[in-house]
């Protein structure tokens, strides 16, 4: 019976090559659209779902500035971070979809700021969008 090995997963890039490759050119602007979705959809409601949506961009935020800075100094060498990788954007995309939906029902709730609101929305999908992205691009 023959032995088998596993294959190595692809290296990571580092440094500035993160601004170059397929999966981390989404850094920044997911990094971007986190600003404007905290920033702009701050309008407060009782009982107040925002809560879910500035919780998930602080964590997003916060987490893709980690992950993006340690790429970028080059602290991932070993062999566990392209599944670190994946995980993270994955719980980001669904942490995201589930923000977007939630301020989808915000945006039909209050009818009179529809069109402001609208522009969050989109914005929040194409941020979705863009962490999934990142996660298929990691994990291939």
């Amino acid at each position: 019976m023959a032995a088998t090995t596993a294959q190595p997963m692809g290296s990571l890039p580092s440094g500035l090559g993160i601004c170059t490759t397929a999966p981390d050119i989404f850094y920044l602007p997911e990094l971007m659209r986190l600003v404007w979705i905290l920033v702009a959809a701050t309008r407060v409601i009782q009982p107040n779902p925002l809560g879910w949506v500035m919780f998930v961009s602080i964590f997003c935020f916060v987490g893709t500035t980690l992950w993006f800075f340690t790429f970028l100094c080059g602290g991932n060498k070993r062999s566990i971070w392209p599944v670190l990788d994946v995980g993270f954007h994955f719980v980001a995309a669904v942490f995201y979809l589930s923000a977007s939906v939630v301020l989808a029902f915000i945006t039909v709730a209050l009818g009179q700021l529809y069109k402001q609101l609208c522009l969050f929305q989109v914005m929040s999908y194409v941020t979705t969008l863009f962490y999934f992205l990142h996660t298929i691009f990691s994990a291939i």
